[in-house]
């Protein structure tokens, strides 16, 4: 399926106004504050990120990753793969609607919205969301498949996370060049 140009920025655009995930440059229909972005994405965290993750950090990591996410953009080749492949569309597309299907379970239980419902509420409402949206294992980067799908998997591959499990400074994604190489990373303190 080929999609115009136009056609994408329509889509996005209006993905966007109702989750504030616009490209750089574009106006908005619906304003919607960062804060309402945050605190949706952190009622989420606090159900399917672990206790001890830093929850905010994570949520600005992927907000972060979703506002530079830059459709049609050249990737780099995989390792014995000379071709050069176009990201596809920004996953945050489908977001707005989820977020919505989200707010319209927790009104069904009598809650002002999903952001504030009680935390189990909250859990049995994404549990039936990914149940509902057949995810059957977490995506290495966001697919648009369920927002809740794309910010575990954006947190658990994180060198954060990783540092998180093994309790210990492994930093992964950093360069830290061959100087201690040989000696195991720092424990890292408990939060």
């Amino acid at each position: 399926m080929t999609i115009s140009r136009r056609d994408a920025l329509k889509t996005f655009g209006v993905a966007g106004a109702a989750f504030r995930l616009t490209p750089k440059g574009a106006t908005r229909r619906v304003p919607v504050q960062a804060d309402d972005r945050a605190a949706m994405l952190l009622a989420i965290a606090e159900v399917v990120l672990p206790a001890d993750a830093d929850r905010r950090a994570a949520v600005a990591a992927f907000t972060s990753w979703i506002d530079n996410y830059r459709e049609g953009a050249d990737t780099d080749h995989g390792y014995g793969n000379t071709r050069i492949r176009a990201l596809g569309p920004s996953p945050a597309r489908s977001y707005a609607a989820q977020i919505a299907a989200l707010d319209e379970a927790a009104r069904a239980k009598g809650a002002a919205g999903f952001a504030t419902a009680p935390l189990d509420a909250r859990r049995v409402i994404l549990e039936q969301a990914l149940a509902g949206a057949k995810i059957e294992r977490l995506p290495t980067r966001p697919t648009g498949a369920h927002v809740a799908a794309d910010l575990m998997g954006h947190y658990l591959n994180s060198s954060t996370a990783a540092d998180l499990c093994y309790r210990a400074n492994i930093a992964r994604d950093a360069c830290r060049g061959l100087a201690g190489s040989d000696k195991p990373p720092a424990p890292r303190g408990r939060s």
